[in-house]
């Protein structure tokens, strides 16, 4: 009994009772268990010659493969009907992008860091969390899963109906100007790549480390609530290889009309981002070396 009772004692002294949280947690990070993770070479040939490197292209496809598969299939089964009340509606629509992201991100986190966005993989990069070779070779293996995923639902569905349905491209409400629209891609993409950078920062998991499980979570609830407020205005971009991906296999005029503001508003908003977590945030200006 005197050894239990001495293991209890020293367990009700192994951490202190008042643990710093917020900010003050934020002023100790020099006493946490935690490493700033070093910046990734801007340019890295050898990882050409990794497999790992592979792997995780592979995974970015088959993820966005996947995320353009069920999400433009959601989209069909609510415009294929005359009315939104025998469907799932846009909320509907809503919670497929953002279900998606979430459990795509949850599987290959550990793979490839579950991008599959290029505006995502492009904001990261500016971030210097992985190198031009990574991120060109992410972009390609998303935009290739994205084509694939809407032709396998156009497969599906038939070519005749899949273009009366519009394909599930992106376009510019009539009802919005093409300044608008880029505004609302810009701010959407903005709040998806600062919560991807929120989300899984090193000094939060240090501080919480329930963070890491949980990090799958607020990205695709932001996909979620992003596409609540934009689906009115463009048909929600902020990702640019989805936009692209349906633009090419529905290929009339409506998808590649304002195709442009679906790959410059998420890049500036990606850029911004960016910007605003290691400056702002972190308050870690930018390093050129």
């Amino acid at each position: 009994m005197e050894g239990r009772e001495e293991d209890v004692r020293l367990g009700a002294n192994r951490f202190s009772e008042r643990q710093p949280i917020g900010t003050a947690a934020q002023s100790q990070d020099e006493g946490k268990d935690y490493t700033e993770p070093p910046t990734v070479p801007f340019f890295e040939p050898g990882e050409l010659s990794s497999w790992s490197f592979y792997r995780a292209g592979i995974a970015e496809f088959m993820a966005t493969f996947l995320f353009l598969y069920i999400t433009i299939l959601t989209v069909m089964g609510v415009f294929k009907e005359k009315t939104k009340c025998p469907t799932v509606g846009i909320q509907g629509i809503a919670w497929a992008f953002g279900g998606m992201i979430f459990a795509l991100v949850y599987c290959t986190a550990g793979i490839s860091g579950g991008h599959i966005n290029p505006a995502v993989t492009f904001g990261l990069f500016l971030a210097r969390k992985l190198s031009l070779t990574r991120a060109v070779f992410y972009m390609v293996m998303q935009c290739l899963g994205a084509i694939c995923g809407a032709g396998v639902v156009k497969g599906l569905m038939g070519k005749t109906r899949y273009g009366l349905l519009g394909g599930g491209a992106n376009a510019v409400n009539p009802d919005y100007t093409n300044g608008a629209g880029l505004g609302a891609e810009i701010v959407g993409t903005f709040v998806l790549v600062y919560t991807v950078f929120s989300a899984t920062d090193a000094k939060r998991s240090a501080r919480d480390s329930h963070v890491p499980i949980l990090a799958p979570l607020p990205i695709g609830f932001t996909v979620f609530l992003v596409h609540l407020a934009t689906i009115p205005v463009t048909g929600t971009g902020i990702n640019p290889a989805r936009s692209l991906g349906a633009a090419i296999i529905f290929n009339k005029d409506k998808g590649w009309d304002d195709h442009w503001i679906f790959w410059v508003g998420p890049f500036i908003g990606a850029l911004l981002a960016a910007l605003y977590h290691q400056v702002v945030i972190r308050a870690i200006p930018f390093k050129s070396k």
